[in-house]
């Protein structure tokens, strides 16, 4: 079974910062397009950000200039620094290998 293992995220008081980072195994790391989708509460998932494997970045408008989505070739992790936290943030966010392979999510709320 792929795995695709998440760490970060938590409890953070609006304004804070986090960052949630991803292994992924090798294979999967060099020909993937990695990246993170979000789901809150009563919503759809949806697209926060994703890499390319030439570095190429895509983001949600609502996290535009506030997160940003780096990866690291040598050790197959993908990680995501949001910064300038909003209560509206507050999501499971699901590590995405080419949109076929999942993380098992990982909490992030955001206090008011």
């Amino acid at each position: 079974q792929v795995q695709l293992v998440e760490s970060g995220g938590g409890l953070v008081q609006a304004g804070g910062s986090l960052r949630l980072s991803c292994a992924a195994p090798r294979w999967m790391f060099s020909i993937a397009i990695m990246g993170w989708y979000r789901q809150a509460p009563g919503k759809q998932r949806e697209l926060v950000a994703d890499i390319s494997r030439d570095g190429l970045t895509n983001y949600a408008d609502s996290v535009k200039g506030r997160f940003t989505i780096s990866r690291d070739n040598a050790k197959n992790t993908v990680s995501l620094q949001m910064n300038s936290l909003k209560p509206e943030d507050t999501a499971v966010y699901y590590c995405h290998a080419s949109n076929m392979f999942w993380g098992q999510g990982t909490q992030v709320t955001v206090s008011s």
